[in-house]
């Protein structure tokens, strides 16, 4: 069964190291055979069959945990944390009037699956931190088995939030049924991924289909119907985003009435950004390159990562006025830098 996950992974490009092999390990010895097993252990509060496993992006979480559970003969869902509040919330309106609407919702999920899988779990708004953690143990009660990814420890999530006691002491009262476990490793898989994408054909085009499959591949969520994104308060264009990266346009979001205060917004709050649609400009078009030279700069400080997709346009050339020639001397210094994978990594 391990090898069978560790070559599913290898095809994904992932070589297995010593933190990843033991979770792996953990989560087979932990199966549980059938509902007898379950119910013998769940008396003594020693059932711990589910996994909520956490660290830093990029170490493989979600795909071990996908790959595991593809590989279980057993009805099983995978749902993304952000999709699954949706549809939790949509059934509770339409349960509305109904006595522990929570209830009904736990023992349909337990009869149509065995194992569910939640993954990138965040907490952040109070209406889902008073329902999620409740489910949740609901389910366990029900003997779903759960895998639950996140970024976070348990007792880190839903820092600052109202009625934050009520959300810990629920989450707790399920840690009993939990194995925590922390992916640590030293690669990043998600960073090796994203610097290496044009590796085998440097001069490649990257239409935005070509762009939206990269996303696809390494963020849980894809949502290309988003074409705003809010920043202080106020919108702005872009072709993609999500709470880990934003794709923007260079034609269309550089022509907006942005500026510094946005870019450090941006680069404080997102991992990745993807950068597309570049265009020729001189001192015609110079408050567009002014904007972009100050995104530069300040991505540049902060060391955020961007991927450039320029195709046909020579970045070095991307500018040929004469107002900002010192400050584009440097921009394009930094952009030579910025596209080297010492620096992304």
């Amino acid at each position: 069964m391990i090898q069978n996950i560790i070559d599913n992974l290898k095809n994904q490009g992932i070589e297995i190291d010593l933190p990843q092999s033991n979770l792996i390990q953990k989560m087979i010895e932990a199966l549980p055979r059938d509902k007898s097993f379950i119910n013998k252990f769940k008396k003594n509060n020693l059932n711990k069959t589910s996994f909520y496993i956490w660290g830093e992006v990029g170490r493989g979480k979600t795909l071990i945990a996908k790959s595991f559970i593809q590989i279980l003969k057993r009805n099983k869902a995978i749902f993304h944390y952000i999709d699954f509040m949706q549809n939790i919330h949509k059934e509770l309106a339409d349960l509305s009037g109904k006595s522990d609407p929570l209830n009904h919702i736990a023992k349909s999920l337990s009869k149509k699956y065995q194992i569910i899988l939640i993954d990138e779990f965040q907490v952040e708004d109070v209406a889902d931190a008073m329902i999620v953690a409740n489910l949740l143990n609901q389910l366990i009660e029900l003997n779903v088995v759960l895998y639950i990814t996140s970024n976070a420890h348990p007792d880190d999530l839903y820092k600052d939030g109202l009625q934050r006691q009520k959300f810990i002491n629920s989450m707790r009262a399920m840690e009993k049924y939990l194995n925590i476990y922390k992916l640590d490793g030293l690669t990043d898989y998600r960073n090796r991924n994203i610097v290496n994408i044009n590796e085998e054909n440097p001069s490649q085009f990257f239409k935005d289909k070509d762009i939206k499959l990269i996303l696809e591949e390494n963020f849980a969520t894809i949502d290309i119907s988003q074409k705003k994104f809010k920043v202080n308060s106020r919108e702005f264009s872009c072709k993609a985003f999500s709470n880990d990266f934003l794709w923007i346009s260079f034609r269309d979001f550089f022509n907006e009435p942005n500026g510094s205060k946005d870019y450090i917004e941006i680069s404080k709050n997102v991992e990745w950004i993807f950068l597309n649609e570049f265009k020729y400009c001189d001192d015609n078009s110079a408050d567009v390159m002014r904007r972009f030279i100050s995104f530069v700069d300040i991505c540049y400080r902060d060391k955020s990562k961007i991927k450039f997709f320029f195709n046909d346009v020579n970045y070095k050339k991307l500018y040929s006025g004469k107002k900002l020639k010192i400050l584009w001397d440097r921009c394009q210094s930094r952009l030579n830098e910025m596209q080297t994978s010492e620096y992304l990594i």
